[in-house]
């Protein structure tokens, strides 16, 4: 091993540590990791910020604008409109509800798919009175294993397709996916609907986070202004500060028995208006003593939500604004006027402290706020709701022109007429002249750490292969192999081989990012199947299939975090299904890939 492969496997087992601890974004751990790469001279510095113009990163970016486009031209509602029904038996649902999952994860980012459809499957089972835990995690896996199908279902797809390029010289198609991809997604989706929601436990099936997150019981008082208050002819807005600072939040004004709307915020306080309090019991008390108010002793307010207030759901992605943040921190209602009232984690409700409470990737928040500014709030707090968003941002009138611009695209590419991140970059052009895309959204809808990722692992990968450094991965892969295949039948130790890769792969993907994962395995794949003189594409296939199996844990794949809290599910109810599938993919897709990608062709 000389001193660069040395430098390049601390440098990456670093890397995964950092990553598997998580306390430091991963976008940031890959680009320090070039820093350093670069100042220790595995990466030259001609070739820092290749990455950035790869391929595969640009793909990625314009997939993201494009599946915002499709979604914007509301031609996914109006497939989603449906699949709502509450007369369908639970089964019928969720198998459903998963083929219309995978089919959109094929043609858009599997992470936009489960965010459009994951409001549409809670009211189904608002509506079917059953918990949501029963169909969410089916659903999620759905549209992991959809993303398999086609070259722009998932980031591992494109990422193999372009080393497939460097290899060989010619990427893998659009549909060079589909073969092995629809077998592996039918199966799936046969087992979460037939067998994998039965392996939930049964409490977990029992909770819907929804209905407890919503019970303020207890939580709510009115409070009234006394003669010679030192806070009469304060404005209310002026209360926000100290309400954050005692744990609680000051949800409206009532004035001669008479809720104020929204804009109240600005009005100067009376002698005997009732301030309505969210928060602790403690917290409350506090409070009233430190402000000097008093207990009303009436109920009038008659809930929260009123003509101008609304409670809204929001579930917290990875890289949201406010993850690892908290609503003081981010002056929620003092900025945008809105109250955070209560968290939900593994579907535990938080109400204690909860706008002091550092908000992880998962969580519900469950928010209160006027009406015509919570859509924009939940946007700028990067959260996805979990009702239905309405038709506001919706152009159906251009749902069909948005999907024949869209097939367009895909045949053009299909049939090689022009490169694929051209025909993604003209389709992305049309839909920003059409409206689909606003320019106010153009960049948002790009998720930019996987694009830093990508950028600064990219170059990483290729030092990695330059320096020998996967010919002694794939050695020791080759030796283990052999030992463990001595005595049987000629054959077997490549079929072994490419068992062994997929179950390193898919049991990284778990863990880790599964583009980092697939960076670090096709050129892997590559020495490998060189080792054998075999062809290298079903090598590479195996390490896309298995890269997308993140089933085991909520931190393998995007939407498995963002279903955690909607669902309530616990780290440990993942393997529960996840593991038998994980097996059933392996046994499934590797005799398919051997018939459709030959070893010796």
């Amino acid at each position: 091993m000389n001193q660069a492969q040395l430098i390049l496997f601390a440098l990456l087992s670093g890397l995964f540590l950092m990553l598997l601890w998580g306390r430091v974004r991963y976008d940031l751990v890959a680009f320090g990791a070039l820093i350093v790469a670069l100042l220790t001279g595995v990466v030259p510095q001609d070739e820092a910020f290749s990455g950035f113009g790869h391929p595969a990163t640009v793909i990625i970016a314009l997939v993201l604008i494009v599946s915002r486009g499709l979604a914007n031209s509301g031609a996914i509602e109006l497939l989603a409109q449906y699949v709502i029904g509450t007369t369908r038996g639970l089964q019928t649902h969720i198998g459903i509800m998963s083929a219309v999952g995978a089919l959109l994860s094929g043609i858009m980012n599997n992470v936009a798919a489960l965010a459009l459809l994951m409001p549409v499957d809670m009211e189904a089972a608002s509506r079917a009175k059953r918990s949501p835990s029963l169909t969410l995690m089916p659903l999620s896996f759905a549209t992991i294993l959809g993303g398999m199908v086609t070259l722009i279902g998932t980031p591992p797809n494109i990422v193999v397709a372009t080393f497939r390029e460097k290899s060989l010289g010619e990427p893998f198609g659009m549909f060079d996916f589909s073969p092995v991809g629809i077998v592996v997604a039918v199966v799936g989706i046969l087992f979460v609907t037939l067998v994998g929601w039965r392996l939930l436990p049964e409490k977990r099936t029992q909770l819907n986070v929804r209905d407890e997150l919503q019970n303020l019981d207890g939580y709510i008082a009115e409070l009234q202004v006394p003669e010679k208050s030192d806070l009469v002819d304060q404005r209310l807005r002026d209360l926000y500060t100290r309400a954050d600072e005692n744990d609680v939040a000051i949800l409206g004004l009532i004035r001669n028995g008479r809720r104020l709307p929204g804009s109240a915020r600005n009005e100067k306080l009376r002698v005997k208006d009732l301030l309505i309090i969210e928060g602790g019991v403690e917290a409350m008390d506090t409070f009233i003593g430190v402000m000097g108010l008093k207990h009303s002793g009436e109920e009038r307010h008659g809930g929260l939500v009123s003509e101008t207030l609304t409670l809204i759901e929001a579930v917290v992605p990875v890289g949201a604004k406010i993850e690892k943040r908290s609503a003081l921190e981010m002056r929620l209602a003092y900025r945008q006027g809105v109250t955070l009232l209560g968290v939900s984690r593994q579907g535990r409700p938080f109400r204690e402290r909860v706008r002091k409470l550092r908000i992880r990737a998962g969580d519900i928040l469950l928010l209160l706020g006027p009406e015509e500014r919570m859509q924009e709030v939940v946007d700028w707090l990067g959260c996805l709701p979990l009702a239905d968003r309405g038709l506001r941002l919706m152009q159906r009138h251009k749902s069909w022109a948005a999907m024949s611009v869209f097939a367009a695209a895909i045949l053009l590419a299909s049939l090689g007429i022009f490169y694929l991140p051209v025909v993604l970059a003209m389709t992305a052009v049309v839909y920003v002249l059409y409206g689909l895309v606003p320019l106010s959204q153009l960049y948002k809808c790009v998720e930019w750490p996987v694009i830093l990722l990508l950028g600064s692992l990219i170059p990483i990968g290729t030092a990695l292969e330059t320096t020998g450094g996967t010919d002694l991965i794939a050695g020791l892969i080759i030796d283990l192999t052999e030992r463990l295949t001595k005595g049987l039948p000629e054959g077997l130790p490549v079929l072994a081989v490419l068992a062994l890769l997929m179950t390193v792969t898919m049991t990284l993907s778990d863990i880790l990012n599964n583009v980092a994962t697939t960076l670090i395995a096709a050129p892997i794949a590559i020495r490998l199947a060189n080792h054998f003189d075999a062809s290298a594409d079903p090598f590479l296939m195996a390490v896309a299939i298995a890269a997308s199996c993140a089933f085991l844990t909520p931190i393998g794949h995007k939407n498995n975090t963002i279903i955690m809290g909607p669902g309530g599910y616990r780290f440990g109810d993942y393997w529960r299904i996840g593991l038998p599938l994980e097996i059933l993919v392996v046994v499934v897709s590797l005799p398919m890939i051997l018939y459709v990608w030959p070893l010796y062709a």
